[in-house]
């Protein structure tokens, strides 16, 4: 099917859009997608009545919300640049959704219809927030920036529900998976609720599920316009701004202003982690068939305070500072960069075997496990392959740095582990990627969370019965306690590799066994973990 200019406005039935809506089955995702979006923009220039185009609308919500998610799946799994082939696919999925929002809220406009009709005021109200949000949540999904204007619309849709009466009117809505049931003020919630979650230093899976658990999560929090006393650490909003929650404290009281409350939300926050130590599964939470654990449980305990209880204060300030970082991903890059030397297994003659032979026969005996520190690791990791990326600092604070890169570099991901140096230090040390975002220019914007300490490389394998003098050691980070930052001294291992009171043997200089106790942190590529030596 080709795209043309047709805009269905010849179709003059109801039965005529559901059979439209039916044959899309033949069709794939573009050309199903492409046909949605000129039924939405031919609808309200049909000769049919407001109730019948309201029939149309509802008709089609399932198959919409099947068909965006088919065609947001392309370029929800990375950040999306401005600039790539998937660009115009979100674009797409934004018109529609646009689109959809468009038609309900022209329904509502003028006080169109019988008095009958006026009654779907709420759902019509309920609709135009739902759908105005679904446009922010998809550049969430494609971490990139959200367009000028797209917070204050949703603001006035919420507004007008509001002056119009019937922000709390709660009306059927069977795509809502826990409630089958959502009023206006619920489904703006439930998008604040999302933008309060850090989205763009989320996973494709992890912002699913945030997308649902702030629709089943949303009816537990209000939104005041009138409170007893200020409050400096909760979350507030001017709806003449164009964002979503911010602590009070960050932008002041203001006339007008509404404050978040969700106190109630953080006590079933409480009493779900509680029902999963009891071993509840979180599809019987009413969380998703698909939720699993423990990673249900870890992102949900990372939502109790922000969804629950109260802004975080920044613990360590930002300051701005001009400046470049150079940043590695790869591991073994990473650990060159860290110790100035190659690793090397100190089993390396056992596990070479007849290779390591041939060598000392080729070129001589040598002593065994000899690391040579190289001249300039930096050259040697480029040298080996390795990439070495510079980023510019926008700001930073003990804890972290906010960085930007303007040039295509390599790829980088979210949670994912990196060894960056500033430009005002001599050393690498570890971070964690926070968030990504990419601008409109294509400028990619970064968090990078420091792990505390000033790492060093270790060689690391398992122990037990089944693991021998061949067994392979692989490359660790060991990094000290911090008692001013309150940091208990950790081991950084390739990601899997934590399992609590696992044993593990150790070789820095000389041989020793530990035990892993707590887990830090998890990423995409490790596992930080508290540890304890065992004393033989």
């Amino acid at each position: 099917m080709t795209d043309s200019p047709q805009t269905y406005t010849d179709l003059r039935s109801v039965e005529q859009y559901r059979k439209l809506l039916r044959n899309l089955h033949t069709l794939n995702a573009t050309e199903s997608h492409a046909t949605l979006v000129r039924m939405l923009e031919g609808l309200l220039a049909s000769p049919l009545g407001p109730e019948e185009q309201l029939e149309v609308l509802e008709s089609a919500r399932q198959t919409i919300t099947f068909v965006q998610h088919e065609m947001s799946s392309r370029y929800a799994a990375h950040p999306l640049p401005p600039d790539s082939a998937e660009d115009a696919t979100l674009r797409q999925v934004v018109r529609l959704w646009t689109a959809l929002s468009t038609a309900y809220a022209r329904l509502s406009e003028g006080g169109s219809g019988t008095d009958e009709f006026r009654a779907q005021w709420p759902l019509l109200a309920q609709r135009r927030i739902q759908y105005l949000g679904q446009v922010i949540i998809e550049y969430f999904r494609a971490h990139r920036a959200e367009p000028p204007g797209a917070w204050k619309s949703v603001h006035a849709a919420f507004i007008e529900a509001e002056r119009a009466g019937v922000s709390h009117s709660r009306v059927i809505d069977p795509l809502n998976n826990t409630w089958k049931a959502q009023s206006p003020d619920e489904a703006y919630i439930a998008l604040l609720l999302v933008d309060l979650t850090n989205p763009y230093g989320r996973n494709q899976r992890e912002l699913n599920w945030i997308c649902r658990w702030a629709q089943r999560f949303a009816p537990y929090c209000i939104m005041q316009s009138t409170w007893e006393k200020d409050d400096a650490r909760a979350y507030g909003l001017d709806l003449s701004e164009d964002h979503g929650l911010r602590p009070i404290a960050l932008i002041g009281s203001r006339p007008g202003m509404r404050r978040f409350d969700g106190h109630r939300l953080a006590a079933q926050i409480k009493a779900m982690l509680a029902e999963f130590k009891q071993g509840t599964t979180p599809a019987s939470l009413g969380l998703g068939d698909d939720c699993s654990q423990p990673a249900c449980a870890r992102l949900l305990v990372s939502l109790y305070r922000p969804w629950g209880m109260s802004a975080a204060g920044r613990r360590f300030p930002r300051r701005s500072k001009k400046g470049s970082n150079k940043i590695c991903t790869e591991w073994d890059g990473i650990g060159l960069l860290v110790s100035g030397q190659e690793f090397i297994p100190p089993n390396r003659r056992q596990t070479m075997g007849s290779r390591y032979d041939m060598n000392v026969i080729t070129f001589g005996a040598r002593v065994d496990n000899e690391v040579m520190p190289v001249m300039d690791p930096e050259v040697e990791a480029v040298r080996r392959g390795y990439n070495i990326d510079e980023w510019a600092t926008v700001d930073h604070s003990v804890s972290g740095f906010r960085l930007q890169r303007k040039h295509a570099g390599q790829r980088i991901e979210h949670h994912q582990l990196v060894g960056i140096k500033p430009s005002d230090g001599n050393q690498y040390l570890l971070g964690q990627v926070s968030w990504l975002m990419y601008e409109p220019d294509g400028t990619l914007m970064a968090g990078i969370h420091l792990l505390a300490g000033l790492p060093s490389t270790v060689a690391v394998r398992g122990t037990g019965v089944n693991v021998g003098s061949h067994e392979p050691y692989l490359q660790g980070f060991l990094l000290p306690e911090i008692t001013a930052m309150r940091a208990p001294a950790t081991i950084v291992l390739p990601g899997g590799w934590f399992h609590a009171d696992r044993v593990l043997e150790l070789h820095n200089g000389a041989s020793r066994q530990v035990r892993l106790t707590t887990l830090v942190a998890r990423g995409t590529n490790f596992d930080q973990a508290t540890y304890e030596n065992i004393v033989s």
